[in-house]
């Protein structure tokens, strides 16, 4: 263990005794780890107490450079909490007396307030208010003394108490006709709220953070990140974020308060929760449940009364511009979207709902009451979009009988889409459906609204939540290695953490180092000691030679989510280092998955064990569904390895990977072999950038019958070794192996180079018993490619001339466009042109400007045929003005 944690366990242990004593936590400035200031022996000199005279001071405290300060009880008067000092609270903190002795408690930008126990938080009484007002660069935060000390991580909550703000406002709680009498008690033993007054004022929270609280008084009585019960729109809430909450995240127990641009990561129950008559608003909210898959509920779980479900005022919020991301927690209670309930009413507008495979339901209505409210247009969820594996679930009543289809509801609202939201991370892409299909909220409904078009929390190129959250952005680089790998000698100019041999347990690649493969890397041992690799945004990994490669075997899982703004990058160790660059330099990405392959004896599926190329281990199953993960924003440089003739890994092999698996915004670059190869499965793909690779860019075999939108092959600008952009087989020992490859792609551009060898650049090679559904594609290259469209083999021939096999609704524009016939008299340029919408143009200069469709053929509508694509204008994988490969590609740019 490193001495720096050696030290902060001694800390935090010195600092649980002091308050076990009832002695104060001081953490002293200055010092070093070998005794700093203390002249290295003796008694450490007398504190001189910094605290004002509502706190108090105590020992001190090495390893955080804040003295800190202890308060406790009341506060009756004013109060000003400075950022010099480190607040630590002391038991229950409450500001005022219930509407008595009430006072202000200000919290100056930039400082700490922090609690040792969940017996320690903070409570705004009635009539009293608190001006927490941070910025941007400086927020406040609130969070435990082991986050202090930095022992807290990605799986820490309950280290200290929560936030409660008590108010004024209503709550149908309440006796309505004694509303100023009201004294309803809060969770977690806070005192009392509500009233009559929906203008009350209980202060500002402006750019806090709260971290890592909750606390369960009894069973079903606990303190959340944030409570706001009672609490009256006067109050000030934007800029807001609570993370790793051990309850929900932040919850209204009636009361009118607003919120805006508010982030909810990581809480392990509920991340929004309202009940008892809440009428707020809140627009611009992410909510993120934690990404390595601990224990999580649901995005919102909403009600009106618990006890009462008609009771008045109902619960009826108006919600705009939210993103929700589950993951895959499967408990008692697992990750899911949005449950509304116990007659709770709302509006909900612009929001997306997404997450991985194993998320729960996304969206349900709960109790005749509510089913009532969404029947009668008291509750409205309208242009919003819903991305899940399990998107909905129906009200049932005792019997048994369908009291509400959720899906049917859902997508007779106005706008609602279901179908691929295209995010990184929890930023749409160019391309996402979620930008352009807003609803106006402040010109149709309340201008208190921001005048938004698109659907979430995000515009697509404004990450509001830049600078002042946690936990979201690439962090300062790493002081040790993440359990798992193996701190090496850097290369990099920061840490360099190995990966070697077989993962079986869950590891998390975190910002703030580099990894370095060691040979083979397997995650999971086939469907044995399932573990899954997850790799944060922005994180570079590299392998030396032809031998490191990363596999993910069959039952394990790679969580590789990256953003835009931060990709994550897959590449060889000269690439890193500012040395000269070519393909083969490592080996690449290999997914092993439990789908079916025609190699398989189709009688006997689940014993299938095909050996994959490169030496990777064993593929294939039954499970058309299967899940090996994501990959989101990936880009895969220099790559590719012949371990023997024709035994070769690709950029990425996907080799009997299943649909669940989620796969979009990917980029294989200057690889010696294929880009990317799926030896059957039924995985689907969008947002594909295939350049300068070495072999063929697509290739497919062994009965893949998957979907690619959005496809950009580029060959080599400099005319460098290229293939095809699509080699197409069933398979290359058994042309009729049945299931037959049969893909659907479209939105597909290929542009050749003028390589001339032994294999040129080409286009199109659909051979040995392929079958395939292609539509909208562009292809195109300079004088000297090759042909850009040929059938090869008579099993595929006759698919196409049979009608089965079929290319629309594209153009071919190349200096050889076509080669060969059908064998039956046709030759393929009249098969090309007898289907519907295609045609040829002159040259790439009439089809192209740069990468960007210029070319006015009409686009199939594939939403039409696969809720998986998306509807489109134009042909081609790119448009000007809707650049998906922008900001995170490599290799465009000739």
């Amino acid at each position: 263990m490193a001495l720096r944690k050696l030290l902060k366990l001694s800390a935090i242990a010195s600092a649980l005794a002091l308050a076990g004593c009832g002695g104060d936590l001081v953490v002293n400035t200055g010092g070093t780890d070998n005794g700093g200031g203390n002249g290295g022996g003796g008694n450490p000199p007398p504190v001189t107490s910094v605290c004002p005279a509502f706190a108090t001071a105590g020992e001190s405290l090495a390893g955080v450079d804040l003295p800190v300060c202890e308060i406790s009880g009341t506060m009756t008067s004013d109060t000003r909490l400075s950022n010099n000092i480190a607040w630590a609270l002391s038991g229950k903190v409450t500001v005022g007396n219930d509407n008595t002795n009430s006072a202000t408690l200000t919290i100056e930008p930039g400082t700490f307030v922090f609690g040792k126990s969940g017996a320690d938080y903070l409570v705004i009484a009635r009539g009293s208010k608190i001006q927490a007002i941070g910025t941007a660069t400086n927020p406040i935060v609130m969070t435990s003394v082991n986050d202090m000390l930095g022992l807290s991580d990605q799986d820490s909550h309950a280290e200290w108490g929560g936030l409660v703000i008590l108010g004024n406002a209503p709550s149908n709680k309440c006796d309505q006709a004694n509303l100023a009498s009201c004294q309803i008690q809060a969770e977690g033993e806070a005192g009392p709220y509500g009233g009559a007054n929906p203008e009350d004022d209980s202060g500002a929270l402006r750019y806090v953070q709260v971290r890592y609280a909750g606390f369960e008084v009894i069973p079903d009585n606990e303190l959340n990140g944030i409570t706001f019960a009672g609490v009256g729109r006067g109050t000030d809430v934007e800029y807001i974020q609570v993370h790793n909450n051990l309850d929900d995240g932040i919850e209204f127990f009636g009361g009118t308060v607003d919120a805006k641009y508010v982030v909810l990561t990581g809480n392990r129950d509920d991340s929004l929760d309202w009940a008892d008559g809440w009428t707020g608003r809140m627009q611009h909210v992410l909510i993120m449940h934690n990404q390595n898959n601990s224990k999580a509920n649901r995005g919102i779980e909403a009600d009106n009364q618990s006890g009462n479900f008609t009771a008045e005022p109902v619960s009826k919020p108006r919600i705009a511009n939210m993103t929700i991301i589950g993951n895959s927690f499967d408990g008692d209670d697992d990750s899911e979207g949005i449950l509304l309930r116990a007659g709770t009413a709302g509006e909900l507008y612009n929001v997306i709902v997404t997450g991985p495979a194993g998320m729960g339901e996304c969206f349900e209505i709960n109790s005749d009451e509510s089913v009532a409210n969404a029947q009668n247009g008291e509750i409205i969820f309208r242009n919003s979009l819903i991305d899940c594996t399990e998107p909905f679930k129906n009200t049932v009543d005792a019997t048994g009988n369908v009291t509400l289809n959720a899906e049917t509801w859902f997508r007779a609202q106005p706008g609602n889409i279901v179908g691929d939201a295209l995010l990184g991370g929890y930023i749409p892409a160019p391309n996402s459906p979620a930008l352009g299909n807003g609803y106006n909220v402040a010109n149709n409904v309340d201008p208190w609204f921001d005048n938004v078009t698109y659907i979430g929390a995000f515009n697509g190129t404004t990450d509001w939540t830049e600078d002042w959250t946690f936990g979201l952005h690439a962090s300062d680089d790493l002081a040790s290695c993440p359990a798992g790998t193996t701190e090496v000698n850097s290369l990099t100019g920061r840490i360099n953490c190995q990966l070697s041999g077989d993962i079986i347990a869950n590891v998390t690649l975190a910002a703030g180092a580099d990894y370095v493969l060691s040979g083979r890397v397997r995650v999971g041992q086939d469907n044995r000691n399932n573990a899954t690799l997850s790799i944060a945004p922005g994180v570079t990994i590299y392998g030396k030679s032809g031998a490191d490669f990363l596999v993910v075997t069959r039952g394990s899982k790679i969580n590789a989510n990256g953003t835009a703004a931060n990709p994550i990058t897959m590449t060889s160790v000269q690439d890193v280092i500012g040395s000269p660059t070519a393909a083969g330099q490592w080996g690449g990405l290999v997914l092993l998955g439990n789908a079916p392959t025609n190699k398989c004896d189709q009688a006997n599926l689940a014993a299938c064990e095909i050996q994959a190329e490169g030496d990777a281990g064993p593929y294939g199953g039954a499970n058309n569904n299967d899940n090996s993960g994501v990959l989101n924003y990936l880009v895969v440089k220099h790559a590719g390895f012949e371990v023997i003739p024709d035994n070769e890994l690709n950029g990425i092999t996907f080799a009997g990977v299943g649909s669940a698996t989620q796969c979009s915004n990917i980029q294989v670059h200057q690889n010696v072999d294929d880009g990317i190869e799926m030896f059957g499965g039924s995985v689907n793909c969008k947002n594909v950038v295939l350049t300068a690779n070495g072999d063929d860019s697509v290739d497919w075999a062994d009965g893949w019958s998957g979907k690619l939108q959005f496809v950009l092959v580029k060959h080599a600008a400099d005319g460098a070794k290229a293939n095809r952009g699509i080699e197409a087989d069933n398979q290359s020992g058994n042309f009729t192996a049945t299931p037959v490859s049969n893909p659907t792609i479209a939105n597909m551009t290929i542009i050749g180079n003028s390589f001339d060898g032994d294999d040129d650049s080409e286009g199109i090679l659909l051979r040995a018993g392929t079958n395939a559904q292609l539509a909208n594609f562009v292809v195109t290259g300079p004088a000297g490619m090759g042909e850009c469209l040929e059938f090869d083999s008579n099993e595929t021939k006759a698919l196409a001339a049979a009608g089965s096999l079929t290319m629309t609704h594209s153009v071919i524009a190349c200096p050889e466009p076509f080669k060969g016939d059908l064998g039956n008299g046709t030759t393929t340029a009249q098969w090309f042109l007898a289907q519907s919408g295609n045609s040829v143009a002159p040259s790439q200069a009439a089809v192209l400007n740069g990468i960007y469709t210029i070319d006015a053929t009409t686009a199939k509508d594939m939403s039409a045929v696969n809720s998986f694509f998306d509807a489109v204008n134009f042909i081609g994988a790119v448009e000007a003005g809707n650049d998906w490969t922008a900001g995170w590609t490599v290799g465009l740019e000739d």
